[in-house]
C-alpha cells in the first residue's frame, strides 16, 4: 500500500471524522448507540390540540357506553326467532347478528379509545434505566420470609378456623354464580333426547307416499322406510323429530330371523328397526337381501338386521334399536310403543 492510500485511510477513522464517542471500548464490544432527541408531539406543545384528543378519547368511550346499553336492549328485544338479510351475507338471525354488532363495537371502541389516550396523551418521553439483577439480595429474601411469617400470624389465619374455613366456603362458591348464567344458554333438554315420536297405537306411514303401511304392502326382500302418524314435513320441528323417528322396514322369512325378541317383535317376518347409525347419526339406505345386512354410507358400518341388528362391522357401538310392531283391527301396521332405548349414537350423546 502506497503512502498516499495509508493517509486516505487514516482520514476515514473515527478520530479523524470528530467522532470520538462511537469508539467501541476494549472491554465493551457493544456501544450504547443512545436514543434520539425526543420530538414533541402536538397535543405536548398546544392545549387545544389535547382537548381535541381528550374529546376524542371521551366519545369513544361514550360510544363504547351506547353500544352496550343497545346490546342489552337487543338482547331483550329481539326474539330469537326473527331472520334478517343481510348482504352479502344472506338471512341470518337478527338478535345473533344485533349482538354480534353492538358487542364488537363497544369492545372496539374501548381498545380504540385506550389507544388514542396513550399515543396522544399520556407522556411518551423515553427514559433509560440501568439494568439490574432480577433476583433479590439474600437480605431481602430473608427480610420478605419473616415480614411474611409474621404478618400470617398476626391474621390469626391459623387459628381463627371458624372465619378461615367460611372464607374457603365463599370463594369456593362464588363461581357458581357463573354457571346460573348458562341457564340462559337455552331450555334444558330434560329427557326428550331419549324419546321419539313414536308411541302405541301410532300406525306406520310410508315416506314416500305418506299412506299408511299393510303387511302387503312390504315383500321380502325390500327396504321400506316409515315415520309416524301424524307427522309431515310443514312441521317447524319436523326435521329434528324425524332425525330419531325415522324407521326402516324389511321382510324377512321367519325362520331366517336368528335373534328371539326380533322375532317376537316382529310381524309375519316384517321387522322394523332404526334408521339412524348408531356411529354418528347417518341415515342408513343401503340393504344387502342375501345377507340381510344394511350399511351406513358414511362409514360403512353394517348391521345384521337378522341377528337383532348388531353391528358386524365399522365403528358403530351397539345395535340398532328395534321397534315392536303389529298389524291392527283394520290391518295396517302400527307400533306397539316406543324405542326400548334411545336412537342415534351413544346414550350419554343423547341426553
Amino acid at each position: 500500500m502506497s503512502s498516499h492510500e495509508i493517509s486516505e485511510a487514516e482520514e476515514k477513522l473515527p478520530e479523524a471524522r470528530g467522532a470520538e464517542s462511537a469508539v467501541r471500548p476494549v472491554d465493551d464490544p457493544f456501544a450504547d448507540p443512545g436514543l434520539p432527541p425526543h420530538e414533541h408531539r402536538k397535543q405536548d406543545i398546544d392545549e387545544r390540540a389535547a382537548k381535541r384528543s381528550e374529546r376524542t378519547v371521551a366519545l369513544l368511550f361514550t360510544v363504547s357506553m351506547v353500544a352496550t346499553i343497545a346490546f342489552i336492549a337487543a338482547y331483550v328485544a329481539i326474539p330469537v326467532d326473527r331472520y334478517i338479510y343481510v348482504f352479502p351475507i344472506g338471512h341470518i338471525s337478527a338478535l345473533n347478528f344485533a349482538l354480534g354488532v353492538t358487542l364488537g363495537i363497544a369492545l372496539f371502541t374501548i381498545g380504540a379509545g385506550a389507544v388514542h389516550w396513550a399515543r396522544t396523551l399520556m407522556s411518551d418521553e423515553e427514559i433509560a434505566d440501568e439494568r439490574h439483577p432480577i433476583e433479590a439480595s439474600p437480605e431481602v429474601k430473608s427480610k420478605v420470609l419473616e415480614e411474611f411469617h409474621t404478618g400470617a400470624k398476626e391474621s390469626g389465619f391459623g387459628r381463627r378456623k371458624l372465619a378461615r374455613n367460611t372464607l374457603f366456603g365463599a370463594l369456593a362458591l362464588v363461581p357458581l354464580s357463573g354457571i346460573v348464567l348458562l341457564r340462559d344458554l337455552g331450555p334444558l333438554p330434560g329427557t326428550k333426547l331419549r324419546h321419539t315420536k313414536w308411541a302405541k297405537g301410532k300406525r306406520l306411514m310410508n315416506y314416500n307416499t305418506m299412506q299408511p303401511l299393510r303387511p302387503e304392502d312390504i315383500s321380502v326382500g325390500s327396504l321400506t322406510f316409515a315415520m309416524p302418524e301424524g307427522m309431515s314435513e310443514d312441521q317447524h320441528d319436523f326435521q329434528t323429530e324425524i332425525a330419531k323417528a325415522a324407521l326402516m322396514l324389511v321382510r324377512l322369512q321367519p325362520e331366517n330371523i336368528k335373534d328371539k325378541r326380533e322375532l317376537d317383535w316382529s310381524h309375519e317376518g316384517i321387522v322394523a328397526f332404526s334408521k339412524i347409525c348408531t356411529h354418528v347419526g347417518c341415515p342408513i339406505n343401503l340393504y344387502e337381501q342375501q345377507t340381510h345386512h344394511v350399511l351406513c354410507p358414511c362409514h360403512q358400518s353394517t348391521f345384521d338386521l337378522s341377528d337383532g341388528g348388531r353391528v358386524i362391522f365399522g365403528p358403530a357401538g351397539h345395535a340398532l334399536p328395534q321397534l315392536r310392531i303389529r298389524a291392527n283391527d283394520q290391518g295396517y301396521l302400527e307400533a306397539m310403543g316406543d324405542f326400548p332405548e334411545p336412537v342415534g349414537p351413544a346414550y350419554w350423546e343423547r341426553g
